[in-house]
């Protein structure tokens, strides 16, 4: 049905074009390589890695935490509503229930304000029945999916929520928790992050049977913010397929946040993908020195970011780790600037046709809209009913593992 729709539009627009010699300007042309995008996205859900829209609402300058007064009918302050979601295409949402990991957060509770931003999360997906559906499965995707809805899942941003605690990582995934990246900013108790200092040299031996623990879950492990030490600490460790939620090649910008190509490499064996995403000072490596730098601050503005250099980051993830390792996080909601040309989730098919006039096929955006990371998705499933044939809940403690007083 959704191919239908977007076959019809076309043809509409096309049988708008003005008679010759009618007097009238003649409609513009339809761009074929859009067109490949609106079929592909008729065809495949595109399911973006992280939209930090809970953590918006949680924030709101006008009415904080208030779902139904932040109305996503209408046009709402950020980048996400009905409407954007609708003409973006979208078909399924990873919701990051972020928490920041600061002394003030830690002060209130990382595990009571997880839960209240997973409740806000749940919240939302009920609010719109007409369109979003709350999805803990590939399949439930799919099926969402197939019904025109938008399929979501919830994405815990930092594994300081779970408070060295095995148990509150289960009662999280029963929660509906479906990946959790294993930092954010801030260095853990077992995880080295990579906007901080490394302490441990990746993971503890606590930190491993996290990741343990996730695969018999079935809990993708999300390696965004993590330092490259936890990366390979986690890929050795991991007998799932992994994510990167929302990062970009590090190849193509040095900044801390992406994916050294080496990791690239190793995500061929593994299976994962990296959601390239849409910030800015990940993208541009002038960026990232004009950030660096006070004195380029002071003496001129910040160099333009486009949609050109995500896609520019999508290809380069292609060539490194292949086709099927590569999918979208835009990180909207989460981001104070945007890109040129991606400046909310309505732009998602321009970037899929900047694509397409790169000499992507169809069936290979069809791979990075969705496809790729619902087949990690099906995986980690599949890796998590073996599992738990063999193994029961860890009892393990990070006194216990890392020798802790």
């Amino acid at each position: 049905m959704r191919r239908s729709l977007v076959l019809l539009s076309l043809a509409a627009a096309a049988a708008c074009a003005a008679p010759a010699g009618s007097g009238a300007a003649p409609a513009p042309a339809v761009d074929p390589h859009l067109a490949v995008a609106y079929r592909v996205l008729a065809a495949t859900p595109l399911v973006d890695g992280h939209n930090d829209l809970p953590w918006a609402i949680r924030e709101s300058k006008t009415h904080p935490r208030d779902v139904d007064a932040y109305d996503l009918r209408q046009r709402a302050p950020g980048h996400t509503d009905l409407a954007r979601l609708a003409a973006g295409r979208v078909g399924g949402q990873f919701w990051s229930v972020y928490i920041p990991g600061d002394t003030a957060i830690a002060r209130q509770g990382y595990a009571k304000v997880q839960l209240e931003q997973m409740d806000i999360a749940r919240r939302v997906m009920a609010r719109y029945p007409e369109r979003l559906e709350w999805v803990t499965t590939a399949q439930g995707f799919r099926e969402a999916f197939a019904r025109g809805h938008i399929g979501g899942a919830m994405g815990l941003e930092g594994g300081h929520a779970i408070e060295n605690s095995l148990g509150a990582l289960r009662a999280f995934y029963d929660l509906g928790g479906r990946y959790m990246t294993l930092t954010h900013n801030v260095t853990l108790d077992w995880a080295d992050a990579a906007a901080d200092s490394a302490r441990h040299g990746g993971l503890t031996r606590f930190g491993e049977e996290v990741v343990r623990e996730m695969n018999r879950l079935g809990m993708l492990v999300d390696l965004s913010h993590v330092s490259p030490g936890t990366m390979s600490d986690a890929l050795n460790v991991t007998e799932a397929p992994v994510i990167f939620s929302h990062s970009n090649a590090r190849g193509l910008a040095d900044h801390v946040r992406n994916v050294p190509d080496s990791i690239l490499v190793r995500l061929r064996q593994n299976g994962g993908v990296v959601m390239v995403t849409f910030v800015p000072g990940f993208t541009s490596q002038a960026r990232v020195e004009w950030n660096r730098l006070p004195e380029a601050r002071r003496t001129g503005p910040a160099p333009r970011v486009t949609l050109a250099q995500v896609a520019d980051h999508i290809d380069h993830i292609r060539r490194v780790a292949g086709v099927d390792h590569v999918g979208i996080g835009g990180d909207f909601d989460g981001i104070d600037e945007t890109i040129e040309g991606l400046e909310d989730v309505s732009k998602y098919p321009m970037l899929l046709a900047e694509l397409s006039r790169r000499g992507w096929t169809e069936a290979e955006l069809r791979k990075l809209a969705g496809e790729n990371v619902l087949r990690v998705l099906t995986q980690a499933e599949q890796v998590a009913a073996r599992l738990r044939t063999q193994r029961p809940p860890s009892t393990a403690t990070i006194e216990l593992l890392d020798r802790r007083p």
